[in-house]
């Protein structure tokens, strides 16, 4: 375990119940029907743990919680100072179970015990931080009107959020949808994803330990079609939060409308990361690498669509396979690992399935294009840092997300040539954008249209600013002031005098 020995005891602990169960008005209950699923340690396919399986029942439970919470409990009454100081609290206690949290996320997750000490963990204290600065800052407003009249706006919370979050940041994604909703005085019903349960079952724990009153938070693991499709139609929830597949939003899309409940989707994404001849040649390497590879490349805003201006193309395209060929592979909990197994084998299929379709394709292979079946790896759901060159922008592998560390490198002609190519995609959630042109960055990054644009940089995040898409991406921003749209509705309440 190496680093992780210190805290060994206390995940072994979490692991050994027999049964992971749900948390629903308060209490740690087993799935109605009794079932259960294993979730499994992505770098050796081995059962981490036995988790509840939820299905319309227990949502129906736990939706049924959360409105009595909202309705009639003291969540949304609770003095502004009261509710901070718990969101406060709560990121006290992520951070004082700082390196269990991250151990848990490897292992659940397969990404790199650095990165979710150093990202996953820390960024969902900020998260709670953030927006317990906010709770006594949501104001409305007084409007000019006939002197007979006094006419003021309230913003007030929505309800009974569900919030579904898929498995690429597990306790990070929680943090960016509840601490916003809880903030703004709502109550949840959170279903993480069944690839990783695991550290949003622990939060659940922090949430009562921090004083949140029962039946404000709900966590009900599950599966998309049983859970997530109970909870998207569920007449008592008044509006849906999705991080996911363009696919599933859709359909969720679809669904919502029978109750016509506000939903917020940030979707997929092939963004595109653009390199000019005049860029910073090391950083802009670097910045590839950690803008396809991060994370194993499961990431909705990875520049997986990586444009070199041509003249520069070939040296580029080799620099970045060389240095991605000598990118350490193996478990995250090893802190040599710069690459982690991808999440599951479904994953592990879908990505190696693009592989062979780019070389059907005709796409060159620099490094990578397969399963790294290594001593040692072999019982895992790895693949090896793969880097496609001779790629046209409309090859499968340059439209469709792979959401694996897999980059197709495009050359362009010039300005015009890279934006007219970096727009062709049905996403638009982020770009990066390499250059000493400060004239060209201004440019190119608003004729982009992807909802994040990077410029000498990528992968930079703060609760402060908004996140979220354009087009197939989704729509509606999280993180900043704009999630607050999100999570409250405002009335307008006039007052004759």
């Amino acid at each position: 375990m190496g680093i992780a020995a210190r805290l060994e005891s206390s995940v072994e602990r979490f692991l050994a119940a027999p049964v992971r169960k749900m948390l629903i008005d308060g209490k740690w209950v087993e799935a109605a029907s009794g079932k259960t699923f294993d979730t499994l340690n992505p770098a050796t396919g081995e059962v981490l743990a036995r988790v509840a399986e939820g299905d319309a029942e227990d949502v129906d439970r736990a939706v049924r919680a959360a409105r009595r919470a909202f309705d009639g409990g003291p969540w949304r009454r609770m003095r502004p100072a009261e509710r901070e100081r718990l969101l406060l609290r709560i990121a006290d206690l992520i951070e004082a179970h700082a390196e269990e949290l991250a151990e848990l996320e490897t292992l659940d997750n397969g990404k790199t015990l650095a990165d979710s000490r150093s990202v996953d963990v820390p960024s969902a204290a900020a998260t709670f931080r953030y927006y317990a600065g906010w709770v006594n800052k949501l104001t409305g407003d007084t409007n000019p009107s006939d002197e007979a009249f006094f006419n003021f706006t309230l913003r007030e919370p929505v309800g009974v959020c569900g919030q579904i979050i898929p498995w690429n940041f597990p306790l990070l994604l929680a943090a960016w949808k509840l601490a916003p909703a809880l903030a703004c005085g709502n109550t949840c019903v959170l279903k993480p994803a069944e690839q990783t349960p695991l550290t949003a079952l622990r939060l659940g724990e922090l949430l009562e330990e921090a004083g949140v009153p029962a039946g404000v938070v709900n966590i009900v693991p599950g599966f998309g079609p049983t859970a997530g499709a109970a909870l998207v139609r569920h007449p008592m929830v008044d509006k849906i939060a999705f991080t996911g597949s363009t696919e599933v939003g859709k359909e969720i899309q679809r669904e919502s409308a029978a109750t016509l409940k506000r939903v917020s989707l940030e979707l997929g994404g092939k963004s595109p990361n653009i390199v000019f001849a005049d860029a910073d040649v090391e950083a802009a390497v670097e910045g590839a690498l950690v803008g396809v590879f991060f994370n194993q490349g499961q990431v909705c805003c990875a520049g997986t669509r990586l444009f070199v201006e041509r003249k520069l193309h070939d040296e580029f395209a080799e620099r970045l396979a060389k240095t991605a060929a000598g990118m350490k592979q193996g478990s995250g909990l090893d802190p040599e690992t710069r690459i982690g197994p991808l999440v599951s084998q479904e994953q592990l299929e879908r990505v190696t399935g693009y592989l062979e379709i780019g070389k059907r394709e005709g796409a060159r292979v620099l490094t990578g294009g397969e399963r790294n079946t290594a001593k040692g790896l072999e019982r895992g759901y790895f693949v090896k840092p793969t880097v496609f060159t001779g790629v046209r922008n409309d090859m499968r592998i340059a439209r469709e997300e792979i959401f694996g560390p897999v980059v197709a490198v495009i050359p362009f002609k010039d300005e015009d040539d890279a934006v007219l190519q970096g727009n062709d995609t049905l996403y638009g959630l982020a770009a990066g954008v390499w250059t000493r042109d400060i004239g060209r960055a201004h440019r190119v990054a608003r004729a982009i249209r992807a909802g994040t644009v990077w410029v000498n940089c990528y992968n930079v995040f703060d609760p402060a600013s908004p996140f979220g898409g354009y087009k197939e991406s989704g729509y509606g921003r999280e993180l900043g002031r704009y999630a607050l749209d999100l999570y409250t509705q405002v009335k307008s309440v006039w007052l004759r005098v």
